[in-house]
């Protein structure tokens, strides 16, 4: 729909940036923190991009009041971090480690003393390496009540400085590419062990929200979905239903369960046809249904375009783009669902990204309509090649117009209706991109190394701070 004026974005927006402790922190293995799966994970030859890993990462651990220094000069009202699970039990379910709970202490200090609201993502992915080797992580139900012991101690630490909260982030990602693709931890494939892990996962998010009803009752708390809305690539009916197919396999099989406590009618009987449907047993019902969230976190990149396909087809294994060499998509698929497709009407980044704004809008809508629930935006932004010029100059007008174009999906969205609590840019300073090494910058901010030299770690404001800080300072009016 178009509108003869925009709504303005509300007074108290949380205009705010993003990140996530593995791939920002270092200090790996400092005042006591135990090893995550990305710590083995990324040892393993061949898994990343030359190599890299988060040891040092861009140091943050050693640079948290310069950074928050800078979100402080941009004028960052929200800044969304993730806590690292093995920094705060080492062995994931054994004793508490107490410096290690006092850094993220000083780190929300900080932020509420430069009046910048503190979003805590409880997991980003870094599960301690101790629990999956003690009972194999994410396909033990023993996790539900391990991270509902460490949720529940930083309830109980930050309830009176903390309001809002992300459960499991991504958990689409992390479950899909580590149990059914082996591209990250643990490195599996095997689609039924990919169901029963994705139900317990689902089981700890809401365990983990109804102990937040008791302990934090003013508090907000939802999970933090990788949605990418699904389009029909003609309008031939067969390819309508394949991407009503894949909205619904690649979406409401998470959102479904996460909103309503139950899973979507039509995949679950897919998947119990072929044995794969999760097992449920007596109680899980009642225990999703007790974790309806807050708000749903919706991290957004690109849309889907999907085609009719027959159960004959074959689809090549893909190689993920993780050099930044535009053009290497490949058609995926699920024979008998949907074939995905490249969408020619969008531009990509070099990672074969399809660039679709108004593909935010439509999810933000969806969204509204299905679930009528308050959306935070909690991550979205532009990897790039950044160059870092003669006089501490980043000309990244690329990632200006990627994100001015983004907000005005927004502010349109706010218009069609859609509650909208906060934008996270995707990232404030610029970090490991997991497999695709230092390269893939996304940051605000520069920061001077690469995948093999730490160089200086220097802070380094781009073009796009300045531009974001006038955002930001306008409430969205001036872009």
């Amino acid at each position: 729909m178009d509108h003869k004026h925009n709504d303005a974005f509300p007074n108290n927006f949380l205009w705010g940036s993003a990140s996530a402790a593995y791939q920002i922190e270092g200090g790996w293995n400092e005042e006591g923190k135990g090893p995550s799966v990305w710590d083995h994970f990324t040892r393993i030859p061949g898994n990343t991009f030359k190599g890299t890993n988060g040891d040092v990462a861009v140091d943050h651990y050693h640079h948290y009041k310069e950074d928050v220094a800078l979100m402080a000069e941009m004028g960052l009202k929200a800044y969304r971090f993730s806590i690292a699970w093995s920094r705060i039990f080492p062995d994931g379910n054994g004793a508490l480690n107490e410096q290690g709970i006092q850094f993220y202490e000083r780190l929300i200090d900080e932020l509420l003393g430069h009046e910048i609201e503190p979003i805590v993502t409880l997991y980003h992915w870094d599960l301690p390496q101790a629990l999956q080797d003690q009972y194999g992580g994410w396909e033990s139900r023993q996790i539900i009540e391990d991270f509902n012991r460490y949720c529940v101690t930083l309830f109980e630490r930050f309830k009176d400085k903390v309001k809002y909260w992300v459960t499991l982030n991504e958990q689409n990602v992390f479950i899909r590419l580590g149990y059914e693709e082996a591209k990250h931890p643990p490195g599996v494939t095997d689609r039924k062990r990919m169901y029963e892990a994705n139900h317990i996962a689902n089981l700890a998010n809401a365990k983990a929200i109804a102990s937040f009803r008791e302990i934090v009752p003013d508090g907000k708390i939802g999970p933090s979905f990788a949605y990418g809305p699904a389009y029909p690539y003609s309008n031939d009916p067969g390819d309508v239903l394949a991407a009503e197919n894949a909205e619904e396999y690649l979406n409401g099989w998470w959102l479904d369960v996460y909103c309503d406590g139950e899973y979507p009618k039509t995949i679950w009987k897919y998947l119990e046809q072929r044995g794969l449907s999760p097992t449920l047993e007596e109680g899980d019902t009642a225990l999703l249904k007790s974790g309806k969230p807050d708000f749903l976190g919706v991290n957004y990149y690109q849309t889907g375009t999907f085609a009719e396909s027959p159960l004959n087809d074959v689809f090549q294994s893909s190689k993920e783009n993780h050099d930044g060499k535009k053009g290497q998509f490949k058609e995926s698929g699920i024979a008998g669902l949907f074939k995905r497709k490249r969408n020619n009407t969008l531009e990509t980044t070099d990672w074969d990204w399809e660039i679709d704004p108004i593909g935010l809008r439509i999810g933000l809508r969806r969204i509204t309509s299905r679930y009528r629930l308050p959306v935070m935006v909690t991550e979205n932004g532009l990897g790039a090649f950044d160059k870092l010029e003669k006089n501490n100059v980043v000309q990244d007008d690329y990632r200006i117009d990627y994100i001015r174009q983004h907000i005005e999906q927004l502010q349109a969205a706010i218009t069609d209706g859609v509650d909208l609590i906060g934008y996270c840019t995707w990232s404030f300073t610029d970090l490991l991109s997991w497999l695709n090494g230092y390269q893939k910058r996304y940051g605000f901010i520069y920061v001077d190394r690469d995948e093999t030299d730490e160089k200086d770690l220097r802070r380094v404001k781009k073009k796009s701070f300045d531009w974001y800080r006038t955002v930001i300072a306008t409430n969205g009016g001036n872009l």
